[in-house]
């Protein structure tokens, strides 16, 4: 059910929309790394079961959300974790790649919401209403619980990556472009967890090739 207001001014807004019935976050994680699936999460959080502290997740400290990634698992309506891979990233480019991230999230939540809310400017196509809410992982706690689930996710994915490819340093940097990343890229060509639709990921094989 849409969340009730509180007679105090909240930390974090509460915001009330026309639509009876079960309301949806929705957010990604792992739209800027140069490796690795795009992760989004669908979340409804229940009323009965309130969660302290949910906020953005990249304001929060990794410990505080792998304990709020546990809580919304365990409290949650229901949830639903995507993703969009690689070879899909470099087909569809990033963008429609994370949108059908969140179509996934969506479409499997096991109970059906009446609306969804998805963080940022864009929408996915989905059968049911939709609003998107610029920067509504620090709005809407049920958007910033999908942003929770969906950085833990993909950061746990980060670290599966490491224990194949370890010279990269996934579970250090999760994939974004840093310089420790770069030089790696550099020495070691792309791996075939690498975006390869990406720049710098474009450059490190075809330096590879010149060198062939």
């Amino acid at each position: 059910m849409p969340s009730r207001r509180s007679s105090k001014t909240p930390e974090q807004l509460t915001l009330h929309f026309p639509t009876s019935g079960l309301l949806a976050g929705v957010d990604e994680a792992g739209r800027g790394p140069l490796a690795g699936s795009v992760v989004a999460a669908a979340v409804i959080l229940d009323d009965l079961q309130p969660i302290k502290g949910l906020k953005d997740s990249k304001v929060l400290t990794e410990r505080k959300r792998d304990a709020l990634f546990d809580e919304i698992r365990a409290k949650a309506l229901c949830f639903c974790i995507a993703e969009a891979s690689v070879e899909e990233i470099d087909r569809l480019n990033i963008l429609h790649a994370t949108m059908l991230a969140m179509k996934r999230a969506v479409e499997g939540l096991r109970l059906p919401p009446a609306k969804v809310l998805v963080d940022g400017n864009r929408l996915p196509v989905l059968k049911i209403p939709a609003e998107a809410i610029v920067k509504g992982d620090a709005k809407v706690q049920a958007i910033s619980a999908a942003s929770i689930l969906a950085k833990v996710h993909r950061d746990r994915l980060c670290v599966d990556m490491h224990a194949q490819w370890p010279h990269y340093g996934f579970a250090t940097h999760k994939g974004y472009p840093t310089a420790m990343h770069l030089k790696a890229l550099q020495e070691h060509g792309a791996s075939p967890v690498h975006r390869q639709s990406f720049g710098p990921v474009r450059q490190a094989l075809a330096s590879k090739a010149a060198a062939a």
